[in-house]
């Protein structure tokens, strides 16, 4: 495995290398198991690499039982309990189980964002091959060092960050000695094309350094995702949903499954475009440039020992191998000609 790399499970991550593609199902399973399982199926006829979830327990993230939370739900807005809507969509021990033992058998990754330590605990009983943290707790930085302590690729994301807090993150000790993932994101959902902001990548690059960069897509087309692969962006995450008029809170602005396998499609494309860095033509440029390319005639007839001029050729396509190229016409300008060359004849040496 090269240096500056990662491995999930049997995937190489690293800067410019093929994308790793995450369908986040979050909480559009509602709570229930069978539309996870279908969500599951989804992601994986997508192409996606792995399917993320969100492990939690209501009563450990929301202290407040009556803060609101206000989001957009089946065309309405809806400000409810958040530790009410929270506890609707916690999944059992023995759920988890069934959509981990599901994933393995349709053969795509399986990852969770654990909410506590405890549910990272819960977790690793399964092995699962990474860690993920959301933007909320970028700066929990008592959490991520306890989630260092386990020997898994950590993924950060990184909304609502300031300088400050990158600092205070990549302060801590055991970073240094592990590979990152940091993911551009911008916690706005949906995120409008002028709050990208693909530009930070480049700032993030230079203040992670020999970490790798990730991208945590909440637009509603695929434009960011593209761009971000041009950046060198391999870690991708987009959430999905069954359908969009199902009621809670991120089906409204979550890809559907079609806009799941535009998404997949547009960013392995992109890939492809990166190609190379040499400077070379391709394989079919190579053949191209034998026809396609001009070369050189007698504009009119050239007696011997006339000395050839401008108005003395005329530049053509043309399959004769004997042909000079057109690149090397200041070797015939200012030469006399060693024969007579009939119009319409190949200028050669």
């Amino acid at each position: 495995m090269k240096k500056n790399s990662i491995k999930i499970k049997n995937k190489i991550l690293q800067n410019f290398g093929r994308p790793f593609v995450v369908a986040e199902v979050g909480v559009n399973h509602n709570g229930e198991l069978k539309k996870a399982m279908k969500m599951i199926n989804v992601a994986k006829e997508a192409g996606c690499d792995a399917v993320k979830f969100q492990t939690f327990k209501a009563n450990e993230i929301v202290k407040e039982k009556k803060l609101k939370y206000k989001y957009i739900s089946q065309g309405k807005v809806v400000n409810e309990s958040m530790n009410k809507m929270f506890k609707r969509y916690e999944l059992s021990k023995e759920s988890w189980v069934k959509i981990i033992n599901y994933c393995k058998k349709k053969n795509i990754i399986f990852f969770s964002t654990p909410q506590n330590l405890s549910d990272l605990h819960f977790l690793n009983k399964f092995n699962v091959p990474a860690i993920k943290v959301g933007s909320d707790d970028f700066v929990n930085i008592g959490l991520i060092n306890s989630y260092l302590e386990f020997n898994k690729p950590l993924i950060l994301s990184t909304g609502m960050s300031t300088v400050l807090d990158f600092k205070k993150v990549l302060s801590l000790k055991r970073l240094s000695k592990r590979k990152i993932i940091f993911l551009l994101c911008t916690s706005e959902y949906p995120t409008e094309h002028e709050n990208v902001n693909i530009k930070k990548i480049f700032f993030i690059k230079k203040m992670i350094k020999n970490h790798l960069i990730g991208f945590s897509d909440h637009t509603k087309d695929n434009v960011a995702s593209i761009m971000a692969v041009s950046q060198g962006c391999c870690f991708f995450e987009k959430h999905f949903t069954l359908n969009n008029k199902l009621p809670g809170p991120d089906h409204s602005f979550s890809c559907n499954p079609e806009q799941l396998k535009s998404w997949v499609k547009s960013i392995r494309n992109a890939f492809k475009c990166m190609g190379s860095n040499t400077l070379e033509p391709t394989t079919q440029e190579r053949k191209n440039k034998k026809s396609f390319q001009r070369k050189i005639f007698a504009n009119n007839f050239i007696p011997k020992g006339k000395v050839i001029d401008k108005s003395d050729y005329i530049l053509l396509r043309t399959s004769l191998k004997r042909a000079i190229s057109s690149s090397n016409i200041n070797k015939i300008i200012g030469k006399r000609a060693n024969r007579n060359i009939k119009k319409g004849e190949a200028i050669y040496f």
